[in-house]
């Protein structure tokens, strides 16, 4: 089973869509059980990183998740799906992520002339072949955020995208995936690498 993660964030039935239209039968569920027994998980989402995580142990899923991921079974995470790996964000306080990679999860601070959040389409350069296949750099990604991730670990990051600075846009480690745009938004470009991870 496919496995879309609920902890109550939107966006869900978009990439549930976009995996139809790739031709799997993916699960919207925030049952733990299910969770736990997913052999594909996707961690997408919207919203705060501290109402997700208060969201996510409010219903049973951290511990599934993090065992997922621990197992080195396929994961791909999503905006929001990205940045809650991480040890903490520190939107409206500090608070504690899933702890999968090292790092934290901060605010744009960007020189004139470029608005919080980055809202729109860019362009990602890759570390390596996401996917199992080589992406062109001037392929266009959704992007809508104010945080981004700052990795401890430049090993994870498997790709970079400028915008008043480069930024990590991409994180990978084993068999664990996760974008900080939206691929089921991003048109034949984002669908390829849902279809590499659900394939």
């Amino acid at each position: 089973m496919v496995g879309i993660v609920d902890y109550g964030s939107g966006n869900l039935r978009s990439v549930q869509k976009a995996c139809e239209r790739l031709g799997v039968a993916a699960r919207i569920t925030d049952d733990p059980d299910e969770v736990a027994g997913a052999e594909r998980l996707i961690l997408p989402g919207v919203g705060a990183f501290g109402d997700a995580m208060r969201e996510l142990r409010a219903r049973g899923l951290v511990e599934p998740i993090v065992a997922h991921i621990r197992a080195d079974r396929p994961f791909f995470g999503i905006c929001m799906g990205l940045q809650l790996l991480f040890e903490q964000g520190l939107e409206g306080g500090r608070h504690a992520g899933l702890g999968v990679l090292a790092g934290d999860v901060v605010r744009f601070e960007l020189p004139g002339g470029f608005k919080v959040p980055h809202m729109g389409w860019n362009t990602v350069t890759w570390t390596g072949e996401p996917g199992g296949r080589s992406p062109s750099p001037s392929e266009y990604y959704y992007f809508v955020h104010a945080y981004h991730a700052r990795p401890a670990d430049p090993a994870v990051i498997a790709g970079t995208t400028e915008y008043g600075g480069p930024f990590c846009s991409a994180v990978r480690r084993g068999r664990l995936f996760a974008t900080q745009f939206h691929p089921e938004k991003s048109q034949a470009a984002g669908l390829s690498l849902l279809a590499a991870f659900l394939s």
